[in-house]
């Protein structure tokens, strides 16, 4: 039985978030250019063999830290897709405090927070030969072409705030 606070905020209305220009159809030359550099990573990681669930959960990841509520959106839901567990895609904000991810998905998780925080960390060595060792050199470079490309996703979203999100249903 929901409590009156739960029954008061399923009735409340959800406060929107406005778009502050259209990115696409202002910048088509650089947005289409974003596309073909996310296609060549998708390409890159199939050919290395990335498990779907790690793409999905490094996609996630680097959308949290930069604060895409778009890319958050649209990566959980695919993570879900994925086979992702709820209660993973949920512990992904904590993943270093979670036993809930394999050797190959914490160091991807691990590169993911490095190099998406690039200014502050400088992409540690040790951070880079972990995954080197876990994930070998092809699959590094492959998730390392995603995480550029979900970083360049989340800062054209971030700051222009083009697409938006609309609730879903539980």
């Amino acid at each position: 039985m929901p409590t009156t606070t739960e029954s008061t905020a399923t009735q409340a209305s959800y406060v929107p978030v406005p778009v502050r220009f259209d990115f696409d159809a202002l910048a088509p030359a650089t947005s289409k250019a974003v596309a073909g550099l996310h296609q060549a990573a998708v390409e890159d990681l199939a050919t290395a063999k990335v498990d779907p669930q790690l793409i999905e959960l490094v996609r996630l990841r680097a959308s949290q830290i930069n604060g895409c509520a778009y890319c958050v959106d649209t990566h959980a839901n695919d993570a879900r897709r994925a086979g992702v567990s709820l209660q993973r895609v949920d512990a992904v904000a904590i993943w270093p405090d979670a036993a809930l991810f394999t050797e190959a998905e914490r160091a991807a998780l691990a590169l993911t927070d490095s190099v998406t925080r690039l200014s502050e960390t400088h992409a540690p060595g040790g951070v880079v030969a972990d995954a080197l060792r876990v994930l070998g050199q092809q699959q590094t470079a492959a998730v390392l072409g995603l995480i550029v490309s979900i970083n360049a996703w989340n800062e054209i979203g971030v700051t222009s705030r083009c697409w938006p999100i609309s609730p879903r249903e539980p």
